[in-house]
């Protein structure tokens, strides 16, 4: 699944008449950089939500591969927005990934893929440390303990793709939630883990992470 519903509001004016997943970033829109990272992998089916400017998003992906989904008439979060659209993912575990960033390096998906443990895990997510991400100043998300466990608190950042099992979502009685309210969960029952990516990458979630990110992809040659 990628996540494109939301409002894109740090990004001022870039999005007022536009949604985010569209901005381009060295010449290519942020969800065509999603849907090839998806196509790598060559998923049963790929879904993308929607929300903010629905229509202009539903016209570019209309030749494409994707399943969409609006959310209406109210915006339901990571995690009520993947609740609504599993009944279209029919999949458990799921893939799930953010388009308002930029990888160098390995597939990040692909990452997941190879270090997912169904036994020991009910989420993995996919981290990179504070020294390899651009655009961002915020600080790190969490670390991981010698077992794989992701704790909160420590210099990795979370980058947006992650494998979950999708059985606590149902758990969740709002139905506009975080997927942080589920991670949280698993974190206690030490079923949240992590898996470090190997290369860089860049948050574009602000109007100088375009310039960051292009920078970024001249200096890594892609």
């Amino acid at each position: 699944m990628i996540f494109a519903a939301g409002f894109g509001t740090r990004m001022g004016h870039l999005t007022k008449q536009q949604p985010k997943p569209l901005i381009k970033v060295a010449g290519m829109p942020l969800i065509d950089r999603a849907l090839g990272l998806m196509s790598d992998i060559a998923p049963p089916r790929t879904v993308v939500n929607l929300h903010y400017l629905p229509d202009m998003l539903e016209a570019h992906l209309q030749d494409r591969p994707v399943i969409t989904v609006r959310e209406e008439p109210d915006i339901l979060e990571t995690g009520g927005g993947l609740r609504n659209a599993l009944p279209l993912l029919n999949s458990d575990p799921v893939l799930t990934l953010n388009p308002d960033v930029i990888w160098i390096g390995q597939n990040p998906l692909q990452v997941a893929l190879d270090a997912w443990d169904p036994a020991d895990m009910d989420a993995l997510l996919v981290c990179i440390p504070e020294t390899r991400v651009h655009g961002r100043d915020e600080g790190g998300d969490f670390h991981i303990d010698d077992g794989g466990k992701l704790h909160r608190g420590g210099d990795l950042v979370y980058g947006g793709v992650q494998i979950m099992k999708t059985a606590r979502l149902h758990d969740v009685q709002q139905p506009a939630f975080s997927l942080n309210v589920v991670w949280n969960e698993m974190a206690k029952d030490g079923r949240l883990h992590g898996v470090i990516h190997p290369g860089h990458w860049c948050d574009v979630g602000r109007p100088d992470g375009i310039g960051i990110a292009e920078d970024m992809l001249r200096q890594h040659h892609v």
